[in-house]
């Protein structure tokens, strides 16, 4: 675990303002749709920072901020592939590509979605929405 979360100008001097902007939008959806707890983490051989997102010690999703760009993970189980393959039109070309490109494990499919524009941000919400239903009241 990271002794200290990154800041704001940490986030920014790495990530860029338009990668920021994304990540600021994903984390506002987070907050505002699910209670949970977050922890970052640090990958001290490739210099990766992780933000991921439990609730009841079950991961939501985990989100990687890098140098100019944005990765979500999002693991999928049986169920939610299943609600997933049911809406495959509600989501772009692009996430049900890398839908199908994702690996399968023993405990669910890994979706790692680079999130380069807001439009693959509308996409990682919607799959949030199907990995778990918000559990605070939306405004």
């Amino acid at each position: 675990m990271v002794k200290k979360e990154l800041s704001t100008e940490e986030l920014l001097d790495m990530m860029g303002e338009d990668m920021f902007q994304l990540w600021s939008d994903v984390n506002r959806f987070i907050d505002k749709n699910y209670d949970t707890k977050i922890y970052w983490d640090r990958n001290e051989k490739k210099g990766e920072y992780e933000l991921k997102y439990q609730r009841g010690g079950r991961t939501l999703c985990s989100l990687y901020p890098k140098g100019e760009g944005l990765v979500i993970l999002i693991i999928f189980g049986q169920k939610e592939r299943e609600k997933f393959e049911s809406a495959r039109q509600d989501f772009s070309k692009t996430a049900n590509v890398l839908y199908d490109l994702a690996r399968q494990y023993h405990d669910g499919k890994w979706l790692y979605f680079d999130l380069t524009d807001f439009e693959a941000v509308e996409d990682a919400k919607k799959m949030l929405l199907i990995k778990r239903k918000p559990n605070k009241k939306r405004a």
